[in-house]
């Protein structure tokens, strides 16, 4: 049988060759060969997500937002909504939740996890398979926080990769990205 994501599914080939370490990725191909929306927000057990970690021009800060239902610093990204081209849907949310334009996108995934949310009024709790992609602005840094978040910040990447109060995965795609 062919791969109902055959371009989702060689990139996750490619990154987990060139991220050996990292844990398997099997669950993320199991999820998109098996679940018949796996992009949808309706599939409730679980969604593929879309994230961006943008980052300055100079390569040395990246944008993160004080995420309003999680409480807590995170890099933008949001829900697919249908869409099987994750890089797109994460350059939408940068754009979206920062306001910022003049935005371009890397094409290979930069970084993957998989995560819980929590239940919440109508929403049971469910993982998100997120894929994370490399944004770099361009342009203007100057940022507008929407309804999403809380505040916006742009932090120096060193600075989060030792910072033991971060997000254990916002730690990994610094040192991932201090690296490169």
């Amino acid at each position: 049988m062919d791969h109902p994501y055959p371009a989702l599914s060689g990139a996750l080939a490619r990154y987990s060759l060139r991220f050996p370490a990292e844990p398997d990725l099997t669950r993320f191909d199991d999820w998109l060969c098996h679940q018949p929306q796996p992009f949808h927000r309706e599939t409730r057990a679980g969604h593929f997500t879309g994230s961006a970690w943008l980052v300055s021009a100079d390569g040395e800060r990246v944008l993160l937002m004080h995420h309003r239902k999680l409480q807590r610093w995170l890099q933008l990204g949001g829900h697919a909504d249908g869409d099987a081209d994750l890089a797109k849907v994460a350059l939408r949310e940068a754009e979206e939740e920062s306001g910022l334009t003049d935005l371009h996108v890397l094409p290979e995934i930069f970084d993957v996890d998989l995560h819980v949310i929590p239940a919440r009024r109508d929403e049971p709790e469910h993982d998100h398979y997120d894929v994370r992609y490399v944004v770099v602005a361009r342009g203007s840094e100057v940022f507008t926080v929407n309804e999403e978040s809380l505040d916006l910040a742009w932090r120096p990447i060193a600075d989060l990769a030792a910072d033991p109060a971060a997000d254990l995965s916002l730690r990994r795609m610094a040192a991932k990205w201090l690296a490169r």
